[in-house]
């Protein structure tokens, strides 16, 4: 079994619940969606990926790891794409894992076997260039509430846009507590797109996001912290 990896690297978690903790990150190549604001353009195809085994993988983590780290973190790309790959590094490691997902491949998340944090992204329609499938919105629900069934700590992150509108975020908040079953433990974190100097009265907006958010959920903002400190 071999899986396309972009790289494996060690840093700061720089987004969501566990930000400043240091991981171990291995990136998959590969990608479902195509959202005009991603970071890591590079990892959008399979075919940028080097081929490695799961052992090779495990192999590659273990040279990195240090006192400080507890976790690994499948991000890519999309990991949720090779969920037996996951499974089997898994097996190889007492790490815990940490799975950063889009969410759109619900059945896929389904067949990961130990997660201990999920970050899962909620998609807007201001993030693709094209017409927004609502079915991308849809798998993220279902992907929230079969994680959720399994007790499995999970929290969602919305990345807001400059030119992210108030009526669509309002929108998709409201669908979001309507459509999950449990929303008494579901936090969500709002993450201004970087760099932050492209923005244009960023406080204000921000307030504005994160009162529609707090209606229905506990609610962070928190910008991309590696962005800040320089670091991958």
């Amino acid at each position: 079994m071999k899986a396309p990896i972009i790289e494996i690297f060690s840093s700061f978690q720089g987004e969501g619940l566990l930000i400043g903790q240091r991981q171990i990150f291995v990136r998959f190549a590969g990608c479902n969606l195509n959202c005009n604001y991603c970071d890591t353009n590079d990892s959008k195809s399979e075919k940028s990926g080097k081929l490695m085994t799961p052992q090779q993988v495990t192999d590659e983590i273990n040279k990195l790891l240090t006192p400080d780290c507890r976790t690994i973190s499948f991000t890519g790309g999309e990991p949720s794409l090779y969920p037996d790959f996951i499974n089997e590094v898994s097996k190889l490691t007492e790490l815990n894992i940490m799975l950063e997902t889009n969410g759109t491949l619900p059945d896929n998340i389904d067949l990961i076997d130990r997660l201990d944090m999920v970050s899962l992204d909620i998609k807007l329609p201001e993030h693709f260039d094209g017409d927004f499938d609502v079915e991308i919105f849809s798998n993220e629900i279902k992907s929230l509430n079969l994680l959720m069934a399994k007790s499995i700590n999970v929290y969602c992150k919305v990345v807001i846009l400059p030119s992210t509108k108030i009526k669509s975020f309002k929108e998709v908040i409201k669908k979001l507590s309507d459509n999950i079953s449990s929303k008494s433990n579901l936090q969500i974190i709002i993450q201004p797109s970087s760099p932050l100097t492209e923005w244009k009265d960023l406080n204000f907006k921000l307030f504005e996001f994160s009162e529609i958010v707090g209606q229905y959920f506990e609610v962070s903002t928190i910008p991309q912290i590696h962005k800040i400190l320089d670091i991958e």
